[in-house]
């Protein structure tokens, strides 16, 4: 007998295809089906996103960063103290986590107790009472949050003891006497999710309020700028940041943000046009709606831009001096420590922020079905319909949210994330998170190597030195 694709061929019976879980043959045996085999290419994500657009005729809008497995924090690991390294005594030996930045040209940098900050998210991509929560939760451990596209709010800048304005393409909410109630200024050329992109707000979210504070019309679909409407390039950016500091007295610090496309000529420019402090988005990171497509296929994993950024630094002598945040995907206290031994000053968090506030939590499992997702999958955030009050700006919604409480669990996981990154710095020995280098680390393939330059486990062999 021989088998040819899902026919069966025997010198007994003529062919025929198997269409029941077993077929017998003349000689009254059983042939087992063979079990159907699913396209790599054609997935069943792939093949339902072309039956949603060929039904639609739109492209498809999300949040949430992208979703494909790329290498990423998890795939280091830490070389901890033992024979030839000195470890700290846990909870007896100080392992300080104080962080400033913005000290470059700023006569009021931003002095934080720990190296976790909130990006950020715009008010009408979420709710009052969730900014007012982000508010609490920062202020309570001791970091900065961020406004995002929008304007300010009373909410967030009200309970924000540390507050970063947003200074974006769009110039939502945009006005001098904002920029000088922050505590920080930061520029947005990009984002991780879009760079070269803008993000959307659709009609559904745009409130009585977040119209007139965005100067637009209520309930009409709105895209944001890809780029700043008065300059075009490093040299304009120069211009724009002296005239910031113009306007808040050379107090604040500037922050320029870009996605991660080419950081190490990006963070190069943005040194050299007078940045205080550099935020590199990696692509795991997208609490802000845009293109499916956008996401997934433009820009470069987190992973991948920390060590170009930190060469920019360094071969300008400002590593340290100008300061280095990464967001886009930050999780665990070990993603924070990782990002810091690559030779990150601080980091940034959004979507994990959100989940401790309760987004996509699973109490709201039955609610998450009804919007034809489950919890942990949702990313319809640009609907306006999220049960958790998060990102919504329906009143019945956004009542749901308790900000004292919700930011009471914020306060508690960057809390963790302090005391996890602490654990590690003292097993390898180091009495600040600014001492992790990249000496501690190993990786464990050899994409995570190649990008984080550290060696691959069980080797001195970084991929790409010395020719190799």
């Amino acid at each position: 007998m021989v088998r040819r694709a899902s026919f069966i061929i025997s010198t007994s019976t003529t062919p025929r295809r198997i269409k029941d879980k077993t077929v017998k043959d003349s000689s009254d045996k059983h042939i087992p089906q063979t079990v159907p085999r699913q396209s790599w290419t054609f997935s069943n994500e792939v093949n339902s996103e072309i039956r949603r657009a060929a039904a639609t005729g739109i492209y498809d809008i999300r949040g949430g960063g992208a979703k494909r497995r790329v290498p990423h924090f998890d795939d280091l690991l830490f070389l901890g103290a033992s024979i030839s390294r000195y470890p700290l005594e846990g909870y007896r030996e100080k392992c300080d986590t104080r962080v400033t930045l913005g000290g470059r040209y700023a006569s009021k940098p931003i002095e934080l107790d720990i190296p976790i900050t909130i990006a950020g998210m715009s008010f009408g991509s979420l709710s009052g009472p969730a900014k007012e929560a982000l508010g609490r939760g920062a202020s309570a451990a001791g970091t900065s949050t961020t406004t995002g596209d929008g304007g300010m709010t009373e909410e967030e800048r009200g309970h924000s003891t540390k507050l970063v304005y947003q200074y974006l393409p769009s110039r939502y909410g945009m006005n001098p006497d904002d920029l000088r109630r922050a505590d920080a200024i930061e520029i947005v050329v990009g984002q991780g999710a879009k760079p070269g992109g803008g993000g959307m707000l659709l009609g559904q979210k745009i409130s009585d309020r977040v119209a007139a504070m965005r100067n637009l019309p209520k309930g009409i679909d709105q895209r944001s700028a890809c780029r700043h409407p008065d300059w075009t390039g490093p040299d304009d950016l120069e211009i724009k940041i002296l005239e910031i500091r113009e306007i808040t007295g050379w107090e604040k610090p500037i922050y320029v943000k870009i996605g991660g496309a080419r950081p190490y000529f990006d963070t190069t420019l943005a040194i050299k046009a007078g940045a205080d402090v550099v935020v590199l988005d990696g692509m795991q990171g997208g609490t802000a709606a845009t293109q499916d497509v956008f996401i997934e296929h433009v820009g470069q994993p987190t992973l991948a831009c920390i060590r170009p950024a930190v060469q920019a630094l360094q071969d300008l002598g400002m590593h340290r001096t100008v300061q280095l945040v990464i967001s886009g995907g930050i999780r665990t206290g070990a993603d924070v420590a990782k990002a810091l031994a690559l030779g990150a000053d601080a980091v940034s968090i959004g979507t994990a922020a959100l989940i401790a506030l309760g987004d996509n939590d699973p109490h709201l499992e039955a609610e998450y079905n009804k919007l034809g997702t489950t919890a942990g999958a949702y990313d319809d955030w640009h609907e306006g319909r999220d049960p958790a009050g998060i990102t919504t700006q329906d009143p019945e919604l956004a009542a749901r949210l308790d900000p004292v409480a919700a930011g009471r669990r914020l306060s508690n996981y960057l809390k963790v994330l302090t005391l996890e990154a602490q654990t590690i710095a003292r097993a390898c020995g180091k009495n600040h998170l600014h001492n992790l280098e990249p000496e501690d680390l190993c990786a464990l393939t050899l994409e995570a190597a190649a990008m984080a330059g550290v060696p691959l486990a069980g080797t001195s062999w970084i991929p790409g030195k010395n020719g190799f």
